[in-house]
This record gives C-alpha cells, structure tokens and sequence, in this order.
C-alpha cells in the first residue's frame, strides 16, 4: 500500500480511504456481515483511513466500525469522523449544530460508539450559518489539547472559511467531492488548500456509482437510496451522464482495466496531497478499486481522459437544491 500525509500538520495515512457511509445509510440496504468483512479486508490490504459520520444511521455506521474494529492494534488505522448534521426520527435533516457544547458532546457519543480513546480527524459535516466557525474550531483545539481528537479536519468549506479555520487551529484535510465529472474546487478552492498546506480527501470519487461502469438506465433502487433524488441520475441527465462514462469506458478498455479503476487512477494522479476515499460495501467492489493502485497515468493519459470528459461536462448538481444550499464549498 502506498501512503500519502494529510496536509502538513495531519497524519500518514494509506493512499485509498475507505469511506463507510454506505454500509449504514443513504445506499438502501447493506448487508452487516459483508459491511464487516470489508472493513476487515480494507485492513488486510493496508488501507488505514476509514471516514464515517455520527449520523450515518445515527450512529450505526461508528456502532459497526467499533465492532469490526475489535481487536485491531489502534495505531493500525485512523478515524476520520463528521459531526454537526441534525436529523429526525424519520432521518430527515434538520439543520447544522456545532456550538462548542455540542461538538464536546458529540465527540463524547462517538468516541463510545467507535470504542476508542481518540479520533484521529474530526469534521464539521458542513457550515454551521449560526455558529462562527472559530468557536467550532476553537472547542474542537481543546479536544486536540485534551487528547480525544489528533486533528482537525473541515468538510465541504469554502475558501474564506478555511483560511479562518486554519488560523485558529492548523487544518490536516478538507474532505469535498472531487472526482473526474466534478471538478469545481480546481478553481479556488483546491489552490487555496495547496498555498495553506491542507489535504484533500476526495469523496465521490466515482459519483456515487455514476461513473463505476456499473450503472445503468432503469436499474432497480430502493426508496431509501440517496440516487432517487439526485440530479445527476435523473431522465435527460442520466442519459447524458451514462454517454460520458461510455466515453470512460473505451479507454478503460483500452488500457486493460475497468471503469472504476480508471477514475480512481485519475483522483490519486491528481497530487500526492489528495487521498481519494472508496465507498466499496462489498469485498468485489473493494478489491476492483484496490486495483487502481497496480498502474499510473502517463500525462498523456491524463489528458486524454480529461479531452474525452471535459470539466462542467455532467449534466445536473451533485445535490439537490435543498442540500446544494447548504455547501460553503459552493459560494467559493
């Protein structure tokens, strides 16, 4: 496995992240017993960076990791946690809360759930709009100073708002979606990352699916599945996304590897300081991304990729309206 650091001030970490949201929610269903054995076949290969968030199933997704984690030596692997996004007994949002009280609480319930010591990295999940993102970085420096959090990490900020942060408390990684049909932060806000010294922690790096060479046009989803209401997988949209990854899929062949792999050979040869995170649910999916660590890409091919899906190419948001409103990263 090879590895990369987070930023300046964050931790050696393996070069794929294995992001676990999906085995908890937003995807449908998952199978807990292939969760696990995942996570443990993630370890086994030498991934050490494991994202999830307190309100992945609420709770859930940090009750499952503590459990497949059991037994492992804690300095085999980090945490990468999100907090701060309210939600209701029926998992609908309620909006943002990280006041100092609430971060101190929160990290208090995941550090019972995930049953450890520390996190490595601790993340606001988006802008609190009512709460100075110093004070959230300020009661998140006193947990560092306490020794329950290694470090701090921020999630889909803009660039104004990490420069505040960063100056409070150094920023080891910003976690924001990034991936060869989304490309927005190469404008300002991956410059401004680079010039401070931050990491990158690349989610979406396959778009939800979109661009696994997996998806297709009338595939069953279940009614819990975030892709219901995703622009990105809706009519006109879909048809014109699926045609990209068709795109994708002729050099994908040509090279002798997969889709997938060839989209996440493209995020890991965008810089040594971005580490892409994999939402694999299944060992198969796990170990077809593992693959996009056995070659590079030329310059050339990187060109060739970005000639046949060119920046702005995706048709429709990543989010819908309600949640691209929410992202700070957007005002950038």
């Amino acid at each position: 496995m090879h590895h990369r650091t987070l930023g300046r001030s964050g931790p050696q970490v393996s070069a794929l992240g294995l992001g676990c949201m999906g085995m908890s929610d937003f995807y449908g269903p998952s199978d807990r017993a292939e969760s696990i054995a995942t996570v443990h076949a993630a370890l086994d290969a030498g991934i050490t960076l494991l994202d999830t968030g307190d309100f992945y199933g609420m709770g859930h997704n940090e009750m499952l990791l503590g459990e497949a984690l059991a037994g492992r030596p804690r300095d085999g692997y980090q945490l990468s946690v999100k907090f701060g996004a309210q939600r209701g007994p029926d998992g609908g949002w309620l909006g943002f809360d990280t006041r100092p009280a609430a971060v101190k609480t929160a990290v208090t319930y995941s550090l019972r759930r995930l049953r450890t010591d520390y996190i490595d990295v601790y993340r606001p999940a988006r802008l609190d709009p009512n709460v100075p993102i110093e004070d959230t970085v300020g009661a998140i420096a006193e947990l560092v100073q306490a020794g329950y959090v290694r470090h701090l990490g921020l999630s889909e900020m803009g660039v104004a708002t990490i420069r505040r942060a960063h100056a409070v408390l150094p920023v080891a990684d910003l976690q924001i979606e990034y991936a060869l049909i989304t490309r927005g932060i190469e404008a300002a806000i991956l410059p401004a990352c680079r010039e401070l010294g931050i990491g990158v922690t690349a989610y979406g790096v396959l778009s939800r699916g979109l661009i696994s060479g997996h998806w297709s046009i009338g595939r069953d989803v279940s009614p819990r599945d975030f892709r219901q209401h995703s622009p990105r997988f809706q009519g006109a949209n879909l048809e014109h996304n699926l045609a990209l990854v068709e795109r994708l899929r002729a050099q994908a062949e040509a090279r002798g590897v997969s889709v997938a792999q060839l989209a996440i050979a493209w995020a890991l040869a965008r810089g040594e300081d971005i580490v892409p995170l994999i939402g694999a649910r299944s060992r198969t999916r796990l170990d077809e991304a593992l693959g996009a660590l056995e070659f590079a890409l030329s310059d050339a091919d990187l060109a060739a990729l970005e000639h046949a899906v060119p920046p702005h190419a995706a048709a429709g948001d990543r989010y819908a309206a309600p949640q691209m409103a929410m992202l700070d990263s957007e005002r950038s």
